[in-house]
């Protein structure tokens, strides 16, 4: 009541105590640099003159440490993220303007910053508000991730942001068992009503904003990124200053100690995008690389498929119309369009034109291979004839080979991060030292047992499987002919199969399930089974998602017969 100057940013007299004692503005949340002045402490009654001397305060001076809130951690998680893939060569327009832009809406969305609160109105949870110096000199849209910047210099925290409460219960509640102010509230059961930030999501920040930007990364790319470590995910709190210290529910909320799932990011990318209102994302063309058309031709590559095929997958996607621009493009919250996983949806064209090609029931593909074995022996002039069972052998090999490769980096990774934590400073040198001895310890065990060290990180790329012409041992089918499976009729190159079987004949409507269609390997032929686990392993995802996804192309693709009353009980049709 004594503090009767105007606030500088909207003038008004209507001041609070934040729980450092410093005055803050209940009308535009702006804080200033003077603290409330006691003479003598005998004659004052109110309670909350103790949050003057707050603990917090005090652990600043003598562990080092500071203050930080959940969000503020983060957004340090984004922020490397974002730089991750400016490295990898992402547009560096994603970090500073779109996936800042993102992160500010969701921000004000769950109100935790930006939100302008009725004056008088009980404030329930940790608000985050400006600060009155940064407003003045802050632009109306930042240049980089700046709102909790970490100093590249001195590696601290500059805060452009004040925390306030009302009531001391929520003060004391929040340093229970966390690093962090509000570690405690944030994993309230009353949080559950907004979309409360995970690790995961950090994921589908990173993906809706390359979504946006029509970046050449899918989904799959992205997650196959964070697993290979060249994007910070797992452990990325040990790239947290040592003045955030990390311990109880903290860990709860940055450790993770699991690899990040494909349906859970994507859909909490949907999820997100429709929480922040955003509009219809810009359109997916036939030039963007996120195109079927497009996806089609990598994906064909990678497998060591003809490229004759690509002209195959290009006519099944113009005849259900899935390349067109309103079917592929992202419209947040509008739940009458299909949400498109591009990856998915590419490699599941690819089967269904290998299904029309060769059928893959474990019969026919292998007539047609051993017909093109005796073609080729009496082909001496012209381009081989493309051989499925040989295609089979070599894929095989190569797929058994990265398979028993990814297994064993994923069986004998440590969860456990590199940088020791530690939450005083007196014991810092204790846990440095212990860290050290077991290094040592481990390294001197591994040169006894003839261990082999493991090696360097290799560079990232878009292909895990890569085939040249050049070799001589004919282990790339790239420039390999399908005229021994085609015929020409009405001016047109048509399959010598007349049959194609399908996967089901009903697509599942129950929502508790999750698939569109039931899928058991002993259920379906092992080379439509190889098939998937190919593309699947290619994706890092089930095979029963791709199965999805076939099944629904199939459905669009026979649409016409499927409407018509079935005469036949096997899968197997004209």
């Amino acid at each position: 009541r004594d503090f009767n100057e105007r606030c500088a940013q909207c003038s008004e007299v209507n001041w609070g105590l934040t729980d450092g004692g410093r005055f803050y503005c209940r009308s535009c949340h702006s804080v200033t640099e003077r603290t409330r002045e006691v003479v003598n402490t005998d004659f004052v009654s109110n309670t909350r003159i103790h949050t003057i001397s707050k603990g917090l305060r005090k652990q600043k001076e003598t562990d080092g440490g500071c203050e930080w809130y959940v969000c503020e951690g983060f957004q340090l998680v984004l922020k490397k993220q974002a730089e991750a893939l400016e490295a990898l060569g992402v547009c560096p327009q994603m970090k500073d303007e779109i996936l800042c832009n993102f992160w500010r809406c969701y921000l004000q969305k769950s109100k935790q910053a930006y939100c302008n609160r009725p004056a008088g109105e009980t404030i329930k949870a940790l608000s985050v508000c400006q600060s009155s110096t940064d407003m003045d000199s802050e632009p109306d849209r930042p240049s980089v991730l700046h709102l909790l910047s970490l100093s590249e210099s001195e590696g601290d925290l500059q805060t452009d942001c004040s925390f306030v409460s009302s009531t001391s219960k929520v003060s004391e509640s929040t340093s229970v068992c966390s690093g962090s102010v509000d570690g405690s509230l944030y994993l309230m059961k009353n949080r559950k009503e907004t979309l409360r930030m995970t690790m995961p999501m950090t994921l589908s920040f990173c993906y809706m904003a390359l979504l946006w930007l029509r970046e050449p990364m899918t989904l799959s790319d992205l997650l196959r990124f964070v697993v290979e470590g060249h994007i910070p995910y797992l452990n990325v709190f040990q790239h947290f200053p040592e003045k955030m210290k990390l311990c109880g529910l903290d860990l709860k909320i940055f450790c993770v100690e699991s690899w990040p799932v494909y349906e859970e990011v994507h859909n909490k990318m949907l999820e997100l995008a429709a929480f922040l209102d955003l509009p219809r994302f810009p359109d997916i063309t036939d030039s963007c690389f996120l195109h079927p058309d497009m996806l089609c031709m990598k994906y064909l590559m990678e497998a060591n498929l003809p490229d004759e095929l690509h002209n195959w997958t290009c006519r099944v996607v113009k005849k259900i119309c899935i390349g067109e621009a309103d079917f592929l493009t992202l419209v947040p919250g509008n739940k009458s369009t299909r949400k498109v996983k591009y990856d998915v949806l590419a490699v599941a064209v690819i089967v269904v034109v290998l299904k029309l090609l060769f059928l893959l029931d474990d019969h026919y593909e292998w007539l047609l291979s051993d017909f093109a074995e005796e073609r080729n022996k009496n082909n001496k002039e012209g381009g081989l004839y493309f051989e499925f069972q040989k295609w089979y052998k070599v894929i095989k090999c190569s797929l058994d080979v990265e398979q028993k490769k990814l297994d064993e980096k994923r069986a004998k990774y440590l969860w456990r991060c590199e940088k020791p934590l530690f939450y005083s400073a007196k014991k810092k040198s204790k846990v440095l030292k212990r860290r050290q001895m077991v290094v040592n310890l481990q390294n001197q065990f591994g040169k006894l047992s003839g261990s082999v060290q493991p090696a360097e990180k290799a560079n990232p790329s878009s292909f895990q499987l890569s085939w040249s012409e050049e070799n001589t041992d004919g282990s790339c089918f790239h420039g390999h002919s399908l005229k021994g499976i085609l015929q020409e009729k009405c001016g047109l190159l048509t399959a010598m199969n007349p049959d194609y079987w399908l996967c089901t004949v009903k697509l599942c409507t129950e929502k508790s399930c999750g698939h569109l269609a039931h899928y058991r390997e002993v259920d379906f032929p092992q080379s439509y089974h190889f098939v998937l686990r190919l593309f699947s392993f290619l994706l890092r995802i089930e095979p029963s998602y791709i199965h999805d996804e076939v099944c629904v192309i199939e459905h669009k693709l026979f649409n016409k017969k499927l409407c018509k009353k079935p005469k036949y009980n096997t899968s197997l049709r004209k």
